[in-house]
């Protein structure tokens, strides 16, 4: 063996302090684009929430100086000064700051419900921060300390300041080592520290943007109050909404004296709704258990009432008949709560989901039988919308058994109407959402779409009496037309082109993997004849009056944004997925034959190549799932970002 293979103790990288952090940054943030800066703010504002939740501190200060500097103060305890038991030449902040996980929310008598992120949060804005500077007041003294990339690089300076004076004052300013940018948005921080003081009510907090910095309406300084928290923000984004009824339904529960639930649902016409969560101060965008009792309560609630009071319909109704039409905030603070990655876009706790689902089943049945007019008046809207939903569906139901009798295609399936196979292209997309997007975006002549159901099956491993019973893999079948296994015949293949058309998110490359496995699999020809292509969407699109642009990526954006948009600032969509993307951009970006980029699958000629090939989807798809932990082990180190 060369040295140059050689595998032993010198190739084993000992990550040591916060190096960690800095050598993935994404694990800890989620990125290191305009989201991930964010997060910096997020996490040292938390710390001083946490404070406030706490009891001890009412007063928090925001600013965002012409240098670029953050400031975040409060008026609470302050972090600990003294020295560490277990390391009794350093203060206890010196600590927190340069250690990952050490901090005061792992015991539970000094934080009960904490939103920081467990001692982890401020260490990595110490690691992830070209400079940083910790002021501490306690007893009449100033303890400062400064940093720089996790590092401290002065000694802790003690000063006399007035014996009133108290709390936490941090600064710091992002690393452009780390950061593809390190200008915050203020539009974006404006409305993060809002929705703070919302759900933290009868707490002032400030916020101070230097007027240079602010290139839209976003107001320069603002002291943010809301005495009733989130029904306050509801009223206030909702008064322009055409109510079903005035009345809203609310919660405001304390489970024991330290965990509570508050919530506001108000009823409207309107399809345009808002569904906002929040643990703990932190924001869940992807939902979770708390989520999923509102919706599973409130529906078994709606069906009780309705089956108690005669109404015959009301069995037809299910949760997004009431969630597409309201507008729900639901905060809870709880101790010790678990989300899924460390970003906390998501709850995952089923003892507390059916804890809230009890409570929110029997609070809105009440709420249900105390406000007749209105519980009639909703029953009866509810029963209309899910009759109307049910007449949709038989009506597709109808098109499909019709089109298949005639055709023996599936109903799903919107062909394009030339009778030739040269020039055609099927793209096979995520879902009815981005179905009815490509459908409008697409040319009807040469471009037919079949949209599928959420993620198919796992081919690899599984008999062909199984696939034959899936629904999804058999509208796949007969759309292409060719067969599948030993009856395939790519001659009969009905297109030229095969593309596989998923969002740009994690989800979407696991649909398209498993999509590329039954090819790989059942019509391994369709690949070896180039036939099979990755649709490319974009991530973004970067925009303002006078252009626009889209980005493929998080540097593509960036790189957009120096470029395009020196002056002013753009305006810039985050595409969640194609059903969200308006058929026109879908057509100009990832249709039309001129602009759209495409990914060809193929394999490699050669019994090494073939070989290698079979074995890697026999590690990743096969039964076996040890293969597949070896194969994450092998390559994390490769891993930039983590999409969590």
């Amino acid at each position: 063996m060369s040295k140059k293979n050689q595998y032993s103790a010198k190739s084993i990288e000992v990550l040591e302090g916060l190096e960690p952090v800095r050598k993935r940054p994404g694990m800890y943030i989620g990125n290191t684009g305009e989201d991930g800066l964010h997060h910096l703010v997020n996490e040292i504002l938390d710390n001083s929430i946490d404070e406030v939740i706490s009891g001890h501190a009412s007063k928090i200060n925001f600013e965002y100086k012409k240098n670029g500097w953050i400031v975040i103060k409060d008026d609470g305890r302050g972090i600990p000064i003294d020295f560490h038991p277990k390391f009794k030449k350093k203060r206890a902040f010196e600590i927190v700051l340069t250690t990952l996980h050490a901090g005061g929310k792992f015991n539970d008598g000094v934080y009960k419900t904490s939103g920081g992120l467990h001692g982890v949060g401020i260490s990595v804005v110490n690691a992830l921060s070209k400079k940083l500077i910790v002021q501490i007041y306690k007893g009449g003294k100033k303890y400062s300390q400064e940093y720089s990339r996790g590092k401290s690089i002065s000694k802790i300076k003690i000063v006399k300041c007035p014996n009133k004076a108290k709390g936490t004052e941090v600064s710091f300013i992002p690393d452009e080592e780390i950061f593809e940018t390190i200008s915050f948005n203020p539009r974006k921080l404006y409305n993060f520290i809002k929705m703070k003081a919302v759900l933290v009510k009868g707490t002032s907090i400030s916020f101070n943007v230097d007027k240079s910095i602010i290139k839209d309406s976003t107001p320069s300084f603002e002291l943010f109050y809301f005495k009733n928290g989130i029904e306050e923000y509801l009223n206030q984004n909702a008064k322009n909404k055409i109510k079903l009824f005035e009345k809203k339904f609310s919660i405001n529960n304390n489970f024991n004296q330290t965990e509570k639930c508050d919530l506001v649902v108000s009823f409207s016409k309107n399809e345009k709704s808002m569904f906002r969560s929040f643990c703990n101060t932190i924001e869940t965008p992807d939902g979770g258990s708390h989520e999923n009792a509102i919706k599973n309560g409130i529906i078994k609630s709606i069906k009780l009432y309705g089956q108690k009071n005669n109404f015959s319909k009301s069995s037809l109704i299910n949760i997004n008949d009431l969630i597409d039409f309201s507008d729900i905030i639901i905060s809870i603070f709880i101790t010790n709560p678990s989300f899924e990655g460390q970003t906390k876009k998501r709850i995952i706790m089923p003892k507390l989901q059916k804890k809230l689902e009890d409570m929110f089943q029997n609070e809105f049945l009440t709420w249900l039988n105390s406000n007749k007019h209105e519980a009639r008046k909703l029953l009866d809207t509810l029963i209309e919308r899910a009759l109307l939903r049910t007449d949709l569906n038989k009506f597709r139901e109808l098109e499909r058994k019709t089109i298949k009798e005639k055709n023996r295609l599936p109903g799903k399936l919107v062909d394009c109407s030339s009778k030739s196979v040269e020039g055609t292209e099927i793209f096979i997309v995520e879902g009815d959402s981005a179905g009815g997007s490509a459908k409008q975006a697409r040319n009807r002549e040469f471009q037919a779409i079949l949209p599928l159901r959420g993620k198919i099956l796992n081919v690899y491993s599984v008999s062909l009496s199984k696939i034959a019973d899936n629904n999804e893999i058999q509208n796949l079948i007969q759309s292409l037309g060719c067969g599948i296994g030993k009856n395939f015949q790519i001659s009969k293949l009905r297109y030229e082109k095969i593309i596989l058309m998923t969002d740009a998110d994690v989800d979407g490359s696991h649909i398209a993997t498993l999509l590329i496995t039954f090819f790989y699999k059942y019509m391994k020809p369709i690949i070896e004849n180039n036939k099979l292509f990755l649709a490319m969407p974009p991530l973004y699109k970067i925009y303002n009056k006078d252009k626009a642009f889209f980005a493929y990526n998080d540097n593509e954006k960036a790189k957009i944004i120096k470029k395009e948009f020196k002056n002013t600032p753009p305006i810039i969509t985050r595409y969640k997925g194609l059903g969200e993307m308006p058929a026109t951009q879908l057509k100009e970006t990832t249709m039309q034959l001129s602009n759209r980029k495409l990914v060809s699958i193929n394999i490699v000629k050669g019994k090494k190549e073939v070989k290698y090939t079979d074995s890697l989807f026999e590690k990743l798809m096969g039964k076996k799932a040890e293969f597949r932990y070896k194969f994450i082990q092998e390559n994390a180190n490769f891993i930039k970002q983590i999409d969590i």
